[in-house]
């Protein structure tokens, strides 16, 4: 079964590092796919466009708590969850 949410947080991030994404993984470490904090901010902008969400971390609270894709697929899926209960 197809996890969408995952599906659309692998693209934004393999988009903003120009990368395939069948290459990005749950397990995918973001300190290993040569992300920078801009770019952790445009991809938090572009997950709350997506998915109609308000993530609250500023890019230095995301890379102390988002260590890897299915870390920030979690988080958005929380939120998604969250967003759809209110």
């Amino acid at each position: 079964m197809s996890d969408e949410i995952f599906d659309k947080t692998a693209r934004i991030i393999a988009d903003k590092i120009e990368r395939d994404p069948s290459e990005i993984t749950p397990e995918t470490e973001l300190s290993t796919i040569d992300i920078q904090s801009l770019e952790l901010a445009e991809v938090i902008f572009d997950l709350e466009d997506e998915f109609d969400i308000e993530i609250e971390l500023n890019a230095a609270d995301a890379w102390e708590q988002l260590k890897t894709v299915g870390d920030v697929t979690s988080a958005v899926r929380d939120l998604v969850e969250k967003s759809s209960a209110a």
